[in-house]
Order: structure tokens, then C-alpha cells, then sequence
């Protein structure tokens, strides 16, 4: 399944970030902590070149808690600050700002020897579709009592359209950014990777072979969770993907008409709770994998 995807918008955005970094002292990238190397877009090594970066594990409650703690590492290693968060959390709005505070305490030490009272930080947050962003936006405005319209967001990605300043402290104001993939995934297990979490739309994409794919990880992985979760018998992880899936949908009762199993339920089933974390914390991409 070779799987593109690059909207006309994430074109104009990719250009509006570019013309908007000059004005923000830190940029901040959220990532999938499930998909953390795949949810990466490499572009924005060039483009934040020269800032402050800050690398957001979103979704950590989702993902493997002790995997998670490697990538934490080793985006530090990489000379990027990391902090695994929940967006929803309501202790974000006060952990992010101290964190950027941190990444900034030169700029704002130095300042501050001149004689400003306070000084003013502005960081640009970025990343893929639905990874969370206006959830963290959301959060941090309504937080920050500021009485800020909070920003639109769905579960389809691509929802946040244009730029947005917000207020997060009087000293901190984020630039938000709609979410933007990369024009073609040299690697195709980026693609389904990004699929199975969401961030391509599912209607342009074959979800039963889409989660038949899903099904070859866990098979690999972790059959263990796909026996639980659906009350399959142990020997079904030996037959093809597609005889899996069926015996997933009938397990679930998911007929169609004539009797037969109606794959293409079973399957956005599979996808949707696989999403909410309902087969367990799982993280698909390991540090010593790349």
C-alpha cells in the first residue's frame, strides 16, 4: 500500500511557516509518542534551523511508557529539548511555559540585565494532522484565562486552516499552524504508520487493506493483544491477515447481508479502537529501529 497525501493548503502553509519564523523564538513540534520517528516531518530541520526546539510527545497516554522515555532521550541526544505530554492534561499550560522558560533563560537573562521587567516569548507550534495541536491550543488558551476563542478542531485531519496568535501567559504567546505533512514518504511504513493513527484521511485510503496491514504488526508483535481484545482463538494469528479480520467481525457479530462479514466495518472498527488505545498502549516506532 503506497500511500500519498499532500492537500494544496499544506503547500500555502508550508510557505506561511517559513515567512512566520523570524518572528518566533522557539518552535515547538508535537509528535504522535505512538509513531514518534514517522510523525517527525524532516522538513522542519530546515526550516527551524537556528531556533529553539522543543519536541512534545502527544498522546503519551497512549503510547508505551517505557519506549516513550527512549524517544524522550533520544531527541535530547539530538539536541532538541523532549517532554512527553497528554494535550487534554490540565497541568500542560504551566509544564510547557516553564519549559520554554528554560529553553530561553539566556535571551530572557540578558534582557532582563537591560532592564526589562518582563520579557515577552513567542514560539510557533507545528506538526502533522491530527496530532493534537488545537487540542493543545485549546487547553492552554482556556487555561491561561485569557478568554480566548478557542481554535477548530475534528477528527479529520487538515481541520485548522490559517494562523493563529495565542496568549498563554503575559509573557508567552504561541503561534499556532494548521497541520502539514511531507510531499511524498520515502518510506511506505511511514505512510501506514501515519495511517493507522489517523493523520491521512481514512476516505481517500483502502481501510480494509489498511487494517489488514495493522493486523501483520500485531501479528509480528503483539498477537497476544488481538486474542484479548476480540476473544479469537489463539491459532487464528496463524492464518492470512484478510481470514483475521473475518474472524475479528464475526467474533463482533458484524454481518451483512447474505450472512457474510461485513469487512469494511470490522475493519474502521479495528482502526477506531486501536486509535483510542482499547488494544492496549502501543508504540509502533521503536529509537533502535532508526
Amino acid at each position: 500500500m503506497n500511500i500519498q497525501w499532500y492537500p494544496g493548503h499544506m503547500t500555502k502553509t508550508r510557505r506561511m511557516m517559513q515567512a512566520n519564523m523570524p518572528l518566533v523564538d522557539v518552535v515547538i513540534e508535537l509528535l504522535d509518542a505512538r509513531i514518534p520517528y514517522s510523525s517527525k516531518n524532516p522538513d522542519m530541520d530546515e526550516l527551524a534551523r537556528n531556533k529553539r526546539r522543543l519536541i512534545l510527545l502527544n498522546k503519551a497516554d497512549l503510547a508505551d511508557a517505557n519506549i516513550t522515555r527512549q524517544w524522550e532521550n533520544h531527541y535530547r541526544a539530538c539536541g532538541f529539548e523532549a517532554l512527553a505530554i497528554s494535550a487534554t492534561e490540565k497541568k500542560i499550560g504551566t509544564q510547557l511555559a516553564d519549559t520554554v522558560r528554560t529553553l530561553m533563560s539566556e535571551k530572557i537573562s540578558k534582557e532582563k540585565k537591560r532592564g526589562r521587567l518582563t520579557v515577552n516569548i513567542r514560539a510557533m507550534v507545528v506538526g502533522i494532522p491530527n496530532v493534537g495541536k488545537s487540542t493543545l491550543i485549546n487547553r492552554l488558551s482556556g487555561a491561561a484565562g485569557q478568554g480566548g476563542a478557542p481554535t477548530t478542531t475534528g477528527d479529520k485531519p487538515g481541520v485548522t486552516r490559517g494562523k493563529q496568535w495565542i496568549k498563554v501567559a503575559k509573557d508567552f504567546d504561541l503561534l499556532d499552524t494548521p497541520g502539514v505533512l511531507w510531499p511524498k514518504f520515502e518510506d511506505k511504513i511511514v505512510g501506514e504508520r501515519l495511517a493507522f493513527t489517523g493523520a491521512i484521511n481514512d476516505t481517500i485510503l483502502d481501510v480494509i487493506t489498511l487494517s489488514e496491514l495493522l493486523i501483520a504488526w500485531f501479528v509480528q508483535e503483539k498477537p497476544d493483544l488481538l486474542i484479548s481484545r476480540y476473544k479469537i482463538p489463539e491459532e487464528t494469528c496463524t492464518m492470512s491477515f484478510r481470514d483475521i479480520l473475518e474472524n475479528i467481525g464475526a467474533a463482533r457479530g458484524f454481518k451483512a447481508k447474505g450472512g457474510v462479514i461485513d469487512l469494511e466495518r470490522t475493519a474502521n472498527t479495528l482502526l477506531d479502537e486501536f486509535r483510542a488505545g482499547k488494544l492496549g498502549r502501543i508504540t509502533l516506532d521503536k529509537p533502535s529501529d532508526y
